[in-house]
């Protein structure tokens, strides 16, 4: 294949298995616990600590994964109180992580803006192989996290008051789970962009809870999907000169609506047949 003769490509495609395989692995957990938006959110806050990579010329990926985990310790913490104003405070933390970023970078030079944008909107073809180190080494922590404990985190999704009953810890795991959350979206940054992680977190999983039918085929088969529409999103932005995260997410969302249309399709043949 012609896209395979240059490197640039091959460690974009590369970027886009890691990404694609990563997220939903997190995102069947939010889903689960109807949390589908606290990745954009943490992509709000994760703009700041990129700012603050691009004002004190360090790595950027780093300085955004630390703010991007103690925004989402701090989240979950909120959330853990359970007061009235929770969602009040979570969405200050929010905007202010994106009001942060748009100050803090109105201080830097001009010539930063370029380069904001691959981690607003993806810019995988810039990927390195610093970057795929990277990825592939937080992408490895998030896949232990998430199959490591995932009995125990789909124990604390399902029911937390009984996970709390049989002595599960389950502030731990929901922080554990937060974490893993940010480190998805700094790993997923340079390939579809800040503000559209949420929808490779969130959409491959609906793909896959419209086809299957327990957790762990759900789990499997958003894995796919996510993988799929990561690296068909890539080639048709290479051939068709299209910015690769939003390429990537209108993917997923076509696989969405199949899915659906196949998941009645397939209701109404049961129907019939019972």
């Amino acid at each position: 294949m012609e896209i395979l003769q240059y490197d640039f490509m091959v460690r974009a495609l590369v970027a886009a298995v890691l990404v694609g395989a990563t997220a939903p692995t997190v995102g069947v957990h939010l889903v689960q616990r109807r949390l589908a938006l606290i990745g954009d959110g943490l992509g709000h806050v994760a703009l700041a600590g990129v700012a603050i990579g691009v004002l004190t010329e360090s790595t950027p990926v780093l300085t955004a994964l630390v703010v991007a985990v103690i925004g989402a310790v701090a989240i979950e913490l909120i959330r853990a109180r359970g007061r009235t104003g929770a969602d009040i405070a979570l969405a200050v933390l929010f905007y202010g992580g994106i009001a942060a970023g748009v100050v803090l970078l109105s201080r830097s030079s001009d010539g930063t803006a370029g380069n904001v944008n691959q981690y607003l909107f993806g810019a995988i073809t810039t990927t390195t192989r610093g970057d795929i180190v990277a990825f592939a080494i937080l992408s490895a922590g998030v896949f232990t996290v998430t199959l490591g404990l995932g009995r125990y985190l789909f124990a604390v999704s399902n029911d937390e008051e009984y996970a709390i009953a049989t002595g599960l810890p389950v502030v731990g795991l929901n922080v554990v789970l937060a974490v893993v959350t940010a480190v998805t979206v700094v790993v997923s940054m340079r390939v579809v962009g800040l503000l559209l992680i949420s929808a490779l977190m969130i959409v491959p999983v609906a793909s896959a809870q419209a086809l299957a039918r327990s957790f762990r085929s759900t789990l499997v088969v958003a894995v796919v999907v996510g993988v799929v529409a990561a690296v068909t999103g890539v080639v048709i932005s290479y051939y068709q000169d299209t910015p690769s995260g939003g390429t990537i997410v209108l993917v997923a969302i076509a696989v969405f609506g199949t899915a659906v249309l196949a998941g009645r399709v397939q209701g109404a043949v049961r129907t019939r047949v019972g």
